[in-house]
């Protein structure tokens, strides 16, 4: 019965995390490790853990990789807007066959002219500037504009990618503070229950108890032994997991510090958490840019049926010898461009624009949505969460006082250990409550950091040491 109650406990805690969360963190569980092992273990508080996830996490990195791609993807559409010049020079070395050309013309007799059916060879050197000077073309313009919301937009997830850091750094950190006070409380409930067996034996061995109480108690203190074994061998694995997100060198153990879980935090009216989270959540905000370069993107496909407008020249010089015997020569046009046909490809485009423009209005109605329950959620939790922190401090306290009383009944001969068992696993499932609703509030104050888009200050706020 004991081992079962521990057994359950000890994976409670990744258990209270929804499908939508894990799925949600599973790229920001992986980095690239920094440094080299210690032989010793490192204290790592959770600040320090925070620190190490932004430096090395790979979904982070990969995030700042992909903003660079639509910064590059900027430039590129800018680069359409602005003036091309390039230069040119060049020694050019000819002999042309008149014949292979038509002209095959043969003087009259007695003319007197001559007319070689070979020129050259001759050669001429030359050095010019070419210029293409885009005039107007709307459809270029808005496609920059689109570029550079969507640029905004990487940012922002840049931004947000570092609150899914911090976010899964701060629940693999409070889940293994969750497992070190679970095998705390377990390695406890063994003392007590070693002391229950110690305590049947030497009455069985005095003829004042019976033989079953001295096996119930041992089976009891089995059970706890095992349940110990697999708490032990969760919280190694939770730490390496903590270890792969924040990037410790490669075998690294470490010691972490108690983020003070019974730090009060009061909720908020729903009306300024609402309004705090739409202003701070950076997944909002690249969410409404991302709206408005899909408008731009529209504007951009509508706009290939303009005109559009460029001018095109160059300048330089030519002549026998590029130094001595040479004359400027230039070539200057401005035109105009407009579509007659194109066999529905611009048509196609602004189907395609109009559908992204759509989707991206969708996502934001969406994320409005899950923002609100977001936070309403958070809330929520958060109120329950120390409410039953409250409720489980005290029925510590209460199952402990019906222990002591259990144990005294069985010394003075009253009872036999069955009571006492009963008691113990009353002791044991109270502090797994007790730890559960710790975990649950710590969590409660991360999803609450997160929901209001905070979640990089929160942390730190929250658990920190160091807190004014």
């Amino acid at each position: 019965m004991g081992s079962q109650a521990a057994s359950s406990g000890s994976s409670s805690g990744s258990m209270q995390l929804s499908a939508q969360q894990s799925q949600q963190l599973a790229p920001y569980q992986a980095s690239i490790p920094e440094g080299t092992a210690t032989s010793t273990p490192i204290p790592l508080s959770i600040e320090e853990a925070v620190n190490r996830g932004l430096r090395t996490n790979l979904g982070l990195l990969t995030n700042q990789q992909a903003s660079r791609q639509t910064r590059a993807q900027r430039l590129q559409a800018l680069s359409e807007l602005l003036p091309k010049l390039t230069g040119q020079i060049g020694i050019t070395a000819q002999q042309i066959n008149l014949a292979a050309m038509g002209f095959n013309f043969t003087p009259p007799p007695g003319s007197g002219f001559s007319i070689p059916k070979i020129i050259g060879p001759y050669s001429y050197g030359g050095a010019q500037v070419n210029a293409t000077v885009p005039i107007f073309n709307w459809s270029n313009i808005s496609n920059y504009r689109a570029a550079r919301e969507s640029t905004k937009a990487s940012l922002l997830d840049v931004k947000d990618a570092r609150e899914l850091v911090v976010v899964a750094v701060g629940f693999g950190y409070l889940q293994i503070i969750e497992d070190s006070a679970r095998i705390l409380a377990t390695k406890a409930e063994i003392d007590s229950d070693n002391a229950i067996y110690l305590n049947a034996k030497r009455r069985h061995d005095s003829g004042t108890a019976i033989g079953i109480d001295v096996l119930r108690s041992q089976v009891e203190l089995k059970q706890r032994q095992q349940a110990l074994v697999a708490q032990e061998n969760q919280l190694a694995k939770d730490k390496l997991l903590l270890g792969r997100t924040i990037g410790l060198p490669l075998g690294q153990d470490f010691l972490i510090s108690d983020p003070s879980p019974n730090v009060p935090l009061s909720g908020m009216p729903i009306d300024e958490a609402l309004k705090q989270a739409y202003a701070n959540r950076s997944d909002y905000q690249a969410a409404k840019a991302r709206v408005l370069a899909a408008e731009f993107s529209l504007r951009g496909s509508k706009a290939e049926r303009y005109p559009t407008a460029q001018a095109q020249g160059d300048y330089g010089v030519e002549g026998l010898n590029l130094f001595n015997d040479s004359h400027g020569v230039f070539t200057a046009t401005v035109g105009v461009s407009f579509n007659i046909f194109d066999g529905g490809r611009i048509k196609s485009d602004i189907l395609q624009s109009d559908a992204q423009l759509t989707d991206a209005r969708n996502n934001l109605a969406n994320l409005r949505g899950q923002i609100d329950y977001d936070v309403r959620t958070a809330l929520l939790d958060l109120k329950s969460a120390n409410e039953q922190v409250e409720v489980a401090q005290s029925n510590v306290g209460l199952a402990k006082q019906t222990l002591q009383q259990s144990r005294d009944r069985f010394a003075a001969g009253v009872t036999n250990t069955v009571e006492v068992v009963q008691s113990q696993q009353s002791v044991a499932d109270a502090d797994e409550n007790l730890i559960s609703a710790q975990y649950q509030l710590n969590i409660a104050k991360v999803e609450l950091a997160r929901a209001l888009g905070i979640a990089e200050q929160g942390v730190k706020k929250y658990f920190s040491h160091n807190r004014p």
